[in-house]
């Protein structure tokens, strides 16, 4: 059986860092920034592959513990949803893709307290309303 790789949408690599998926289960592979496209490819399954351009990319949201810890970021694009990754140097990675998305496209999500207090207001809300 021939297997064959996916093509690579970059022409130059700027980063490469070994990496999890977590679309569907989650897999290992490594993640490539380039100079067109995020790209993640599975260890395992060859076929197994996202690739992400930049101009389809709508904004980055990461996940921040203790202030300075990301554990795991998601990009969301403007067709296709939003995919969740973790790589080894998740800071790293991030400042890697600050080249070719822009800084006001990159946020912070909400922590635990943020979300538990914007649910608890929200009730309060909809019975005041009543």
């Amino acid at each position: 059986m021939i297997e064959y790789m996916a093509q690579s949408m970059n022409t130059k690599v700027d980063y490469s860092v070994a990496a999890s998926s977590f679309l569907g289960l989650s897999s290992q592979g490594k993640v490539m920034v380039g100079d067109v496209a995020f790209e993640y490819y599975n260890d395992r399954n060859v076929e197994d592959y996202i690739q992400i351009p930049w101009e389809e990319v709508d904004y980055i949201q990461a996940s921040v513990l203790f202030g300075k810890w990301i554990n795991r970021f998601a990009i969301y694009t403007k067709k296709n949803g939003h995919f969740t990754f973790s790589a080894k140097d998740n800071k790293q990675l991030l400042r890697e893709v600050r080249k070719y998305v822009p800084q006001e496209k990159m946020y912070r999500s909400l922590t635990f307290f943020q979300v538990i207090t914007r649910g608890v207001k929200g009730i309060v809300r909809r019975i005041l309303r009543k």
